[in-house]
């Protein structure tokens, strides 16, 4: 079965995650249940965001530092292009987007980049790993910061219900401390999660699945979903697959024009135009009031799977030409 998906470019893992949020639109937690589900994807939350912080090696991030000019491209495109095209989709509003879905593209274009899939994809297309694995590990550090303050400074005058400073000073104590918590114990737990990095992958994604069904289970009982029919599902796919290609297109085209080599460019592509489903979630569950959270999300959760695809196209394409690129730069470089 993971071959068949794996040939059809399906995430299993997003399988999980449509599974789950069935199960909340079958059985949503109510009443006292729905309060501890909540205490508990707290904690999840938090666990998570401790993991990371072990898991981030502080010299791996120096290491990085002398591809300035890559990780300054990839940060410009992950928050200040993104966020720029997020704010141009207003005029989406009402005729193409709900009020309630434009949050959710504006809170997805603030989001960091990937990890995983960003070095993952770079590997297959032969770019530049250790870019890469600086270039992301810092854009989702610094997203633990910036991520909250862009959704404050954006969302304030676009009927964000219930979000307020109080929200960003949550989300830094919920995400930042248990991180930074992670960072200071790392020397001493660092091997135990190296050691157990597959076990404690399912803690991730366990927590995720956890906020999921959160967020979607208050959606169903606060009768969200009601306000959401084919046609708009349909639109926000289309608004998805154009904001990404947008993005594709201008790191790809930046890239050249800065002059980097084909490695760095693939880098700069893959990270700069890639955004997380891992920290999305979390964050949307302490930024957003549990009803609203199944909207603001459902932008993110297309454009995870969008990306997906259409990166592994890319890779596996880039891959094929480079021995050729390689050798017309190496003859260039002559």
């Amino acid at each position: 079965m993971l071959r068949i998906l794996a040939r059809l470019r399906i995430d299993p893992y997003l399988l999980a995650i449509l599974g789950t949020v069935a199960l909340a639109a079958l059985l949503p937690a109510r009443g006292v249940g729905a309060v501890v589900v909540g205490h508990v994807t707290d904690l999840a939350i938090a666990l998570l965001f401790f993991l990371y912080g072990a898991r981030l090696s502080a010299q791996t991030a120096l290491a990085g530092a002398k591809h300035w000019r890559l990780h300054l491209v990839v940060f410009a495109s992950t928050y200040v292009l993104f966020p720029v095209l997020g704010i141009a989709a207003r005029v989406l509003v009402p005729t193409v987007l709900t009020p309630q879905l434009y949050v959710g593209v504006l809170f997805l274009c603030c989001l960091p980049s990937t990890v995983q899939s960003s070095i993952a994809f770079t590997a297959v297309a032969k770019g530049n790993v250790a870019a890469a694995i600086c270039s992301a590990s810092f854009s989702n550090l610094i997203g633990v910061v910036i991520t909250p303050l862009l959704v404050a400074a954006l969302l304030s005058g676009h009927g964000a219900s219930g979000f307020s400073l109080g929200s960003v000073e949550q989300i830094l104590l919920q995400l930042l401390v248990p991180f930074v918590a992670g960072q200071l114990l790392r020397r001493w737990i660092g091997g135990f999660v190296q050691r157990h990095d597959k076990a404690l992958k399912l803690v991730d994604r366990g927590s995720i699945l956890l906020v999921v069904y959160t967020a979607f289970s208050a959606g169903v009982v606060a009768g969200i979903w009601h306000q959401l029919s084919l046609p708009r599902l349909g639109a926000l796919l289309a608004v998805d697959c154009a904001l990404l290609a947008l993005v594709l297109v201008a790191t790809s085209v930046a890239s050249r024009r800065l002059r980097f080599g084909r490695a760095d460019r693939i880098t700069i592509v893959f990270c700069g135009s890639k955004k997380s489903l891992a920290s999305g979630l979390p964050m949307a569950s302490v930024l957003f009031p549990a009803g609203a959270i199944g909207l603001a999300v459902l932008p993110l959760m297309l454009f995870h799977q969008i990306q997906l695809m259409v990166c592994a196209w890319l890779a596996q394409r880039w891959a094929s030409q480079a021995p050729a690129e390689d050798q017309a730069e190496a003859s260039a470089a002559a």
